[in-house]
C-alpha cells in the first residue's frame, strides 16, 4: 500500500492481468458470435422444422452438459443441489422459460423473421432493466430509466406499422429476460453448466414425446436425411453447450461492463444474417429499429459511465 491506501501492482502481475482480461475478452467473443450465427446455423439444419430441432437441441445440450460436468467430476454435487425443493422448483422454471425462448427463435429463423428475432435479442436489456425496477424493487439511474422509456416508445412504433402487436420480439425479450431474473434468484447454488443440465433434464421426458410424435407423423428428418444432417442435428448440443462455457471463462475474466457491451454482438450478427439472407425492412421498421438503437446507445453509455465510476473508486 502506498500513501492515501493506494495500492500498488507488480509489473509482472499487471501484466499477467491484462493477459486475463484480453483472454476474457476474446471467450466473451466467440461466445457471442456462436450465438450471433445461429441463424445461419439453423437454416443448415432444414428441412427440420422447428419443433424437431427444439426436441433434439433440448436432448443433445443434456448430453454434452452431463459429459462436461462428469468430465470435471461435478456429477455429485450437481445431483446433491438438485434435490433441494426450491433449486429445482427453480430449474424447473428455468428450463419451462428457456424451451418458450428456444421455440419462439427457430419459429421466427424457419419462417424468414430472422429480423424479428434480432429485434427481440435488442429489446431484451432493456426488458431486464424494467423487469428489475418491477421485480427486484431496484432503482433506476436516469440513463436507464430513459432508455427503457425509449424501448417503449420503439415497440409502439413498430406495433402500429406492423397493425399488430410485435409477438415474437416480445416473447423472446421477455422470455429471456424473465429466464434471466430466475437464473439470478438462482445465485451461486448451480455453475452454468449445471443449471442447464438441471434444465435440460427437466424438458428431456418432454422432448422425448415430441420427437416420438415428430416421428409418428412422418415428419421427422432424423436418419432420413443423411449422414451430415443427423450429425448437425445432434451438433446443437456443442452448439448449446460451447457458447455457454466460452461465456462463463468470460465472464470470470472481464468486468461487467465488458459483458454488458458484449451482448450486443449477437443482435447485430443476427441482424446482418437476416440482411443477407434475403430479408428486407419496411421504412417504418427501419424508424422502429432506429429508436431501439438510439435507446440501447443510451443504455451503453450508462454502463459506460457506471463502469468508469467504478474503476475511479478502486483506483483511489
Amino acid at each position: 500500500m502506498g500513501r492515501g491506501g493506494r495500492r500498488f501492482v507488480t509489473v509482472g502481475g499487471a501484466d499477467a492481468e491484462e493477459r486475463e482480461r484480453a483472454r476474457g475478452v476474446v471467450f466473451g467473443l466467440a461466445a457471442y458470435l456462436i450465438w450471433g450465427s445461429f441463424p445461419l446455423y439453423i437454416r443448415a439444419l432444414q428441412p427440420a422444422g422447428a419443433v424437431e430441432i427444439l426436441g433434439q437441441r433440448i436432448l443433445w445440450s443434456g448430453l454434452c452438459c452431463l459429459v462436461v460436468l462428469a468430465a470435471g467430476r461435478g456429477l455429485t454435487d450437481f445431483w446433491v443441489t438438485m434435490r433441494r425443493p426450491r433449486t429445482l422448483g427453480a430449474v424447473t422454471l428455468a428450463g419451462l422459460l428457456i424451451s418458450v425462448n428456444w421455440i419462439v427463435y427457430l419459429i421466427a429463423v424457419t419462417t424468414g423473421r430472422i429480423t424479428e428475432a434480432a429485434l427481440g435479442y435488442f429489446l431484451n436489456p432493456l426488458v431486464s432493466v424494467g423487469l428489475g425496477l418491477i421485480v427486484l424493487r431496484e432503482r433506476l439511474r436516469p440513463l436507464q430509466a430513459t432508455a427503457v422509456a425509449i424501448g417503449a416508445v420503439a415497440a409502439v412504433v413498430l406495433a402500429v406499422e406492423a397493425h399488430a402487436v410485435p409477438v415474437i420480439p416480445l416473447l423472446l425479450a421477455f422470455s429471456f429476460g424473465t429466464y434471466g431474473l430466475v437464473k439470478n434468484r438462482l445465485g451461486g447454488r448451480l455453475t452454468a453448466v449445471q443449471s442447464l443440465t438441471g434444465e435440460t433434464a427437466v424438458l428431456a421426458p418432454a422432448a422425448a414425446v415430441v420427437l416420438a410424435v415428430v416421428g409418428t407423423q412422418g415428419t421427422a428428418t432424423f436418419g432420413g436425411y443423411g449422414g451430415l444432417h443427423a450429425v448437425l442435428l445432434a451438433s446443437t448440443g456443442l452448439m448449446t453447450a460451447v457458447p455457454l462455457l466460452l461465456f462463463a471463462a468470460a465472464a470470470r475474466r472481464v468486468t461487467l461492463v465488458t459483458v454488458g457491451l458484449l451482448q450486443f454482438v449477437a443482435p447485430v450478427l443476427q441482424f446482418l444474417c437476416a440482411l443477407a439472407l434475403g430479408e428486407r425492412l419496411s421504412a417504418g421498421r427501419w424508424v422502429g429499429f432506429g429508436i431501439v438503437w438510439l435507446a440501447l446507445a443510451v443504455l451503453v453509455l450508462d454502463i459506460t459511465r457506471q463502469g468508469l465510476r467504478a474503476r475511479a473508486v478502486i483506483d483511489r
